[in-house]
């Protein structure tokens, strides 16, 4: 017999990373829009637009701009936020960002102190549908995350080098 847990696990994509900061640093770069442009996306990409209501409630919306000038929406709303702990939003991808029916998958991303000033960010995409996981996992959700995740170990370390 499948239960509901372990159906909802099999749609999960999930991606881990040490970084070399604290929890305070990396939690405050994810939430503020002045920070999110400096490493969000994969190598090569821009995020030229980001705005945020930091609120469970709250809505959120960025742009990222490929080295093609082809951009890529998103939009969600805050669903959950324990500082320095716990993130959890959800995700849709939209043109001119038309709220969704739907979210595409609900992000749950934690920040965990690893001692010696490092965190492990582990960051997890819920989906509704088997086919929308899959959808996102052929996207690339590992490699463009991942690539993600690197920009942001640089910007982190970029910023305690200017302190």
């Amino acid at each position: 017999m499948t239960t509901t847990a372990d159906t909802a696990a099999s749609r999960t994509l999930t991606i881990s990373h040490v970084l070399d900061a604290p929890a305070s640093l990396v939690f405050r770069a994810w939430t503020d829009p002045a920070q999110l442009p400096s490493f969000w996306g994969p190598h090569g990409m821009t995020t030229p637009f980001v705005e945020m209501d930091l609120r469970p409630g709250g809505a959120f919306r960025t742009l990222m701009r490929a080295p093609d000038g082809a951009e890529y929406p998103t939009s969600g709303v805050f669903l959950e936020i324990a500082e320095n702990r716990r993130l959890v939003f959800t995700d849709a991808y939209e043109a001119g960002f038309v709220p969704a029916a739907k979210p595409f998958f609900t992000a749950v991303i934690t920040f965990e102190d690893q001692g010696s000033g490092k965190t492990l960010l582990t960051a997890e995409a819920r989906h509704w549908r088997d086919e929308d996981r899959d959808a996102h996992e052929n996207m690339g959700f590992h490699d463009g995350w991942g690539q993600s995740l690197e920009r942001l170990a640089n910007h982190l370390a970029t910023l305690q080098n200017t302190k």
